[in-house]
């Protein structure tokens, strides 16, 4: 939840022409990793396994969306620098905690 906030936080200074273009896609790929998280221990079960892999996903598509915002320079080095930071650290959680549910 807190890398979700800290890039709405983020993606608040961007330009408005880019209010439905990577504003919104780095909106959606942090909103869509603690609601798969959600979604997926909800469900249960294998879901919950399947439901951690997107979340990772989504994970390594902002960090994707977060370079991209930098080299257009809509994020300055410290931003961008702690965002992949965090990004990075909710990453390794997401594969830590899929490797410790039981496999069936």
């Amino acid at each position: 939840m807190a890398l979700a906030v800290r890039v709405y936080e983020a993606t608040e200074k961007f330009p408005r022409s880019e209010m439905f273009g990577l504003t919104s896609q780095l909106r959606r790929a942090a909103t869509s990793i603690p609601s798969n998280i959600a979604e997926g221990k909800a469900l249960g079960g294998l879901s919950y396994a399947r439901h951690l892999k997107i979340a990772h996903g989504s994970e390594a598509e902002l960090q994707a969306q977060v370079e991209l915002a930098h080299r257009l320079k809509f994020l300055g080095d410290a931003e961008a620098d702690a965002l992949l930071s965090q990004a990075s650290e909710v990453g390794r959680m997401l594969v830590g905690l899929h490797r410790s549910l039981p496999k069936k």
